[in-house]
């Protein structure tokens, strides 16, 4: 049965990111060392070795046929749409090669590029979307990326089946914190398993 599924870091005081976030600055400012154990992970793993790191990297990235996001993760670009030039942060040819529904309340037409990727633009509800990125992933499971507050609404609506949390050592004091304001839909979450490395300690939580 397919799964949504959550993989993000977060700081030892539970912030996804930092303050004033923009074009050059996507994870706004006093994040250093946020996403080091990341980044890390794909150079062991393209140097063959293994460990917590490489692993929680390769569960996050198996088994996708789709994907959610918030605007604040498609792009730097806030309120109306001047126009449509901005089409992400990666490129003509983007890592996901599959739909990617983005959430906004500035909706545009889908945006097709290179390798499979199409991004789908909607204002509909957790529960609406999430419908048509299962019917996308083909009995695959889907990916829900940040940011935080888009995390948090399919939180507070208990549809996430599983959550991996890689917390980083670093402490960013500002910003965006994950578990803000759940509430009871978090007792539907349990920890089955925890892991560390000198990098990060991933934590698994499951529904329960």
């Amino acid at each position: 049965m397919s799964k949504l599924r959550v993989h993000v870091t977060v700081s030892l005081d539970g912030f996804m990111c930092g303050q004033d976030q923009r074009l050059d600055a996507p994870f706004g400012d006093g994040v250093d060392g946020l996403m080091d154990w990341q980044f890390g992970a794909m150079k062991d793993r393209a140097d063959g070795k293994a460990g917590p790191d490489v692993e929680a990297l390769d569960r996050a990235e198996d088994n996708l046929g789709a994907t959610i996001m918030g605007r604040n993760m498609f792009g730097p670009v806030r309120g109306p749409w001047q126009d449509e030039s901005w089409t992400g942060w990666w490129g003509e040819n983007p890592p996901y090669h599959h739909d990617v529904f983005v959430h906004t309340h500035h909706v545009r037409p889908d945006l097709p590029m290179s390798g499979g990727t199409t991004f789908h633009f909607t204002d509909e509800a957790p529960e609406k979307v999430l419908d048509r990125a299962f019917a996308a992933a083909g009995g695959r499971d889907v990916r829900l990326g940040g940011g935080a507050s888009t995390i948090r609404q399919y939180l507070r609506a208990g549809l996430v089946d599983v959550m991996e949390l890689a917390v980083a050592p670093v402490l960013v004091g500002g910003g965006e914190r994950l578990l803000d304001r759940i509430g009871e839909p978090l007792d539907g979450l349990r920890v089955t398993g925890m892991e560390s490395s000198a990098a990060a300690t991933h934590v698994r939580l499951v529904r329960r």
